[in-house]
């Protein structure tokens, strides 16, 4: 009996050991009130990232989630202004594998929302379940569909200025090699699915560490956020269904629950005084140091000029194979539509979060020719 009271205490000692060091995330601290300012959260509709846009309400902001599920995304802010008692939590449909849809969102987010200061790449997929496409969804949800988002708001963040960019990475990206010759090419097998996924975490880093270059001056600082072991939708997501039962107990104990996960972007997104660690990889809300590969600048540059090839920007871009019809809609009866939605709009000037309260009175809005776009290089 003694040996079982020993054994059982020092489990739970061990237990207590680990929950303390490795699964309890810090709490965030950071601004305090961000009424007046908007924040635009992807995936949004559960886990990391409801519990992300959970906290950005709950400090004001007005949040708009971007989410590929019309039903889950409107359930999801009916019940984040329940819990925050913050009307301003709306939806609006984004579906990251398909660039069209990407851009459509933009283009109804530019013409409705005349703030961005907190962009938040949440969302991610770590598998293709059983979805086949001509390239790499993967990289395209994970990497390329974000690239393609951050280029097109990039002028309301830099008008916003100073704000602020959080692309959730992972601890993954350490086992991630990129191989250029074969970026894009669709993905088969569960094995290739682990490695198509750590190369993803590892563009995500590279391209927080570009992004910073790219940017330096402009008052746009950008993060990669790894959000630690986490309990959500995303571990069980693609686990087949006899196994569940058995791994739920033991992701409840040894993983973190999704607000936990939800603190390092949070971190990256609100706390004062990381400005000159703009491009750099946080856990656990501290910086972090990266392996050679995640700190390669040759490397990131490349990424950087095939991104915008895959996204379909500047000289010699692809033609997209999967893009034979129209995006739905991204904006709902709950967000603000403009007139004219095929057109682009800007905002002179940006206004200050103190004026934000009464923004379609401080805001003069310009319809402009839509052009094409241009790429940052």
């Amino acid at each position: 009996m003694e040996a079982l009271l020993l054994g059982a205490g020092l489990l739970l000692g061990a237990y207590v050991l680990i929950y303390y060091n490795l699964v309890k995330a810090p709490p965030c601290g950071g601004i305090a009130s961000l009424r007046g300012r908007t924040a635009v959260v992807t995936g949004a509709n559960s886990g990391i990232g409801k519990m992300t846009a959970l906290e950005l309400a709950r400090r004001g902001a007005r949040v708009v989630l971007a989410c590929r599920s019309r039903e889950r995304g409107e359930a999801a802010a009916f019940d984040l202004r329940q819990e925050s008692g913050n009307n301003e939590v709306i939806f609006m449909a984004l579906d990251l594998a398909s660039l069209a849809s990407v851009r459509a969102f933009a283009t109804a987010f530019l013409s409705s929302e005349p703030r961005l200061d907190i962009l938040i790449h949440n969302a991610g997929i770590s598998s293709c379940g059983r979805t086949h496409k001509p390239f790499n969804l993967l990289l395209r949800v994970n990497h390329i569909g974000p690239f393609l988002l951050t280029h097109l708001l990039l002028p309301r963040l830099k008008t916003c200025a100073p704000s602020r960019v959080v692309v959730v990475s992972s601890a993954a990206h350490r086992r991630g090699r990129l191989d250029f010759t074969r970026l894009d090419r669709p993905v088969v097998g569960w094995q290739q699915e682990l490695r198509a996924y750590a190369d993803s975490k590892l563009a995500n880093v590279l391209f927080a560490r570009e992004l910073a270059t790219q940017l330096e001056g402009t008052g746009v600082t950008c993060y990669a956020a790894h959000p630690g072991p986490v309990n959500s939708e995303l571990f069980l997501r693609h686990v087949p269904g006899w196994l569940c039962p058995l791994l739920r107990p033991l992701a409840w104990l040894m993983l973190r629950a999704p607000r936990g996960g939800a603190q390092t972007p949070l971190y990256c997104a609100l706390q004062e005084g990381i400005e000159p660690l703009s491009g750099r990889y946080f856990a656990n809300c501290h910086v972090e140091e990266v392996p050679p590969a995640a700190r390669d600048d040759r490397a990131a540059h490349q990424l950087w000029e095939a991104s915008k090839r895959l996204a379909g920007l500047g000289p010699g871009k692809d033609a997209e194979a999967d893009e034979d019809s129209q995006p739905e809609d991204p904006r709902t009866p709950s967000s603000p539509s403009s007139p004219h939605p095929e057109e682009p709009t800007v905002s002179e000037p940006c206004p200050t979060s103190q004026s934000s309260q009464d923004l379609p009175k401080v805001t003069r809005r310009i319809q402009v020719q839509t052009e094409p776009e241009p790429y940052i290089s």
